[in-house]
């Protein structure tokens, strides 16, 4: 069985993810890691700039929008993700439609617990809401609970317990039917890339004829290919934690397209059958990565990248915070503070030429954004960059 050690996957890392030597498009920026995190609408650009220097938010902007060779869905594990058009199929079918079908269960259950309906009224709130959508081509949420205003019903979440919450249900109707692929997120609706305040239109305006239709097992198969040509060499329990299925699904399915068990240090990894062949080492490089970059949250056992810096950098759900990184290892964390400045903690010693480097780094980028402030959006600060940012 081959061997393939730390230094190797970190060098895999490096070069596959486009850490190393930059990519020449948009496009093989994102194919680089099979998707981008989307929970933060500033992941997007700013993992794309991390990988493409070149980038400027009008390309990106044109790519999602215009173009439309990239799609934001919801996907793996419930996460927001933007990804390449093609892929999507694989992502709704392996993915998105087992997340909606748990999650109208839970709707189902609230809204008879509440009074407010039941799984028949669900659905035709659902086709009124694609109704309303399809009159107007593109819509905000606000503007569909105009025209349709039952979907501004307040259901008590949790009642009696002291989380006991309020919401409106125009969150859970979009959200079931973008998983289902019938109607797609568009531009922010507030005129900044920054904003998840999204437009919608009907799928078919996007994709005509609709998410194209793909069996269970063709799904999978490719969506672990993108993964393991990405993230490999990789144990199954990886795959499962990313793709959020179970580790039987994750073992048949790199049985199913051949996967090749290797020895990662006494644990078993897989690789795809055609890149079992050793690595050389890249040159040495650094880099700033964004908060939920696809890097970091790419597998679930990190230590060979992350060492003991998971409580500096992750917060306590599990979503990284920005990261700076040093020849395959995350050395420390950045931030940009109110004025604009980017500032960043190094959590070991890499020496007086890596912190030029990085120094260099945080020029380029604060230069990229310019007047633009950043601030989490579905997550936490880390521990690192709050006292960053203290």
């Amino acid at each position: 069985m081959r061997k393939i050690t730390v230094a190797e996957r970190r060098a895999r890392l490096a070069r596959r993810h486009r850490l190393s030597t930059p990519a020449a498009s948009i496009d093989e920026a994102v194919r680089a890691v099979g998707v981008l995190h989307a929970t933060d609408p500033a992941t997007v650009y700013l993992s794309v700039f991390a990988r493409y220097p070149g980038l400027t938010v009008e390309a990106l902007d044109k790519a999602l929008y215009a173009d439309r060779t990239l799609l934001r869905l919801h996907g793996m594990r419930r996460t927001l993700f933007v990804a390449p058009v093609d892929l999507v199929p694989a992502i709704q079918r392996s993915c998105a439609l087992a997340v909606a079908a748990q999650s109208r269960k839970t709707y189902v259950k609230l809204i008879t617990e509440a009074g407010a309906g039941d799984a028949a009224w669900l659905a035709e709130l659902e086709r009124a809401a694609e109704t309303a959508l399809a009159a107007r081509g593109e819509a905000t949420a606000a503007q569909l609970s105009v025209d349709e205003p039952r979907l501004r019903t307040q259901i008590t979440v949790a009642p009696g317990k002291p989380y006991e919450a309020k919401q409106t249900i125009t969150a859970w109707i979009l959200f079931l039917l973008a998983a289902e692929g019938r109607i797609v997120r568009g531009r922010p609706s507030g005129g900044t890339w920054t904003n998840t305040q999204w437009t919608w239109s009907p799928i078919q305006q996007w994709l005509p004829g609709g998410v194209p239709e793909v069996s269970e097992e063709q799904a999978r198969a490719e969506l672990a290919r993108t993964w393991l040509a990405a993230f490999g060499p990789a144990p199954a329990a990886d795959l499962k934690w990313w793709a959020g299925w179970t580790l039987t699904q994750a073992r048949k399915t790199l049985a199913a397209i051949g996967a090749v068990e290797v020895d990662l240090d006494g644990e078993a990894g897989f690789v795809l059958p055609e890149d079992v062949d050793p690595v050389a080492d890249p040159e040495p490089w650094v880099a700033l990565l964004p908060a939920l970059d696809p890097t970091p949250m790419g597998w679930s056992a990190r230590e060979w990248y992350l060492g003991e810096h998971s409580g500096a950098v992750f917060d306590r759900t599990g979503n990284v915070g920005p990261t700076v990184w040093s020849d395959g290892r995350i050395v420390g964390g950045w931030a940009q503070r109110s004025d604009g400045e980017i500032v960043f903690r190094l959590l070991e010693d890499v020496g007086a030429a890596k912190i030029a480097e990085i120094e260099q780094a945080v020029g380029r980028l604060q230069g990229w954004l310019g007047d633009l402030r950043i601030a989490p959006r579905g997550r936490r600060h880390s521990d690192l960059e709050r006292t960053l940012l203290a």
